[in-house]
């Protein structure tokens, strides 16, 4: 059967806006480059490629005991410091490795934090209610800490003077004189922490003053 007249001019009235649009009747058309950069399902961006800052390590002085003496001991950690996080450091006590060595502290965990203030050579560590009483051997360790620390943070000072105020308003003092922390030897197999300890009528456990 042939197609009536009607339906062969609907046929081609359909066509002509196609044709004159320039659209193909068949077929793909390409354009342009292929997509890369296509993400796994679940993946938001792309991982970036930027290198990490490298963290600088410094070495924190710290303040333990021995067999009755107090030992010096550096320890490094990711920098910088403070005297702060140099003294919660201390507070937390020896680390396993150090512990390993025979080192002890007579400092009570920290609660809080204590709080610190600066006045050119002199420092003042005033420790809150729940430290306590401290013993000589433990204002030892904490003033000789930050004494040291202290003189790290500004060697021009030459000497550092700490005051230590304990609970009930009892103080102690403590000047880096005091301290052991000359001639520092290397721990066998640990080139990463330092230890001194003091020599007999240099200091050693520093007389207390009040304390």
């Amino acid at each position: 059967m042939k197609p009536s007249v009607r339906a062969y001019s609907l046929l081609i009235a359909a066509l002509l806006p196609l044709s004159a649009c320039g659209i193909p009747e068949t077929g793909v058309v390409e354009a342009g480059e292929p997509a890369t950069g296509v993400l796994d399902p679940g993946v938001t961006s792309a991982p970036s490629q930027s290198v990490p800052e490298a963290v600088p390590l410094v070495k924190v002085p710290l303040y333990f005991v021995e067999d009755g003496s107090l030992v010096a001991v550096d320890r490094t950690v990711p920098g910088p410091t403070d005297l702060g996080s140099s003294v919660l450091m201390l507070f937390k006590g020896p680390d396993d490795r150090e512990r390993g060595k025979g080192l002890t502290t007579e400092l009570p965990p920290a609660a809080e934090a204590p709080t610190i203030r600066t006045d050119g050579t002199g420092v003042t560590v005033q420790l809150p209610r729940s430290a306590g009483i401290l013993s000589d051997t433990a204002v030892d360790q904490l003033a000789c800490t930050v004494a040291v620390a202290r003189l790290r943070q500004d060697p021009a000072l030459g000497r550092a003077q700490v005051t230590v105020e304990q609970p009930g308003g009892r103080l102690a003092g403590r000047s880096s004189d005091d301290c052991p922390f000359g001639g520092a030897r290397e721990t066998p197999g640990d080139p990463g922490t330092a230890e001194s300890t003091a020599t007999p009528g240099t200091g050693g456990s520093a007389a207390g003053t009040g304390g």
